[in-house]
């Protein structure tokens, strides 16, 4: 692995993980929306992660293949809707009620947002380091070369 492998996949994680601070802020902002544009309630939201198996571009793949170095990092594949179902509770007032009274609220849990929150804020941190560790490490190297 070279030092720009390194940065690649430290630039990857930055990438995905500033995808799920905002999509967790999303979810956040729509924790009490009852009805949303398909007039269902907000469904939660969550970041689709994988391990990237090409580089940013053909060429850098065909390159990286030919030099015999494998992609490395992580690529955002989609946001899909969690399926669990909506709490219902009982605001016969609410303009949302149903016929018995009863309004579905999103599915979204603040306090599972707020610790996803910080796991991705945490690792958006440890990708910050490892990038900044590579740049050390490679600007050291040069320092050596001179």
């Amino acid at each position: 692995m070279s030092l720009f492998d390194a940065i690649d996949a430290s630039a990857s994680g930055l990438t995905a993980e500033r995808m799920r601070m905002d999509v967790i802020a999303d979810n956040l902002a729509n924790a009490q929306t009852t009805r949303a544009a398909d007039g269902q309630p907000y469904r939660r939201k969550t970041v689709v992660l994988q391990e990237r198996s090409t580089g940013p571009s053909a060429f850098a793949a065909a390159l990286g293949t030919a030099m015999g170095r494998t992609a490395n990092g992580v690529e955002v594949v989609g946001i899909a809707e969690d399926a669990a179902p909506g709490r219902r509770i009982y605001d016969p007032g609410h303009p949302d009620a149903d016929d018995e009274g009863y309004v579905t609220m999103p599915n979204v849990n603040p306090v599972t947002e707020m610790v996803d929150l910080i796991t991705a804020s945490r690792a958006y941190e440890m990708n910050v380091t490892a990038m900044q560790t590579a740049k050390t490490l490679f600007t050291r190297t040069l320092d050596i070369l001179r």
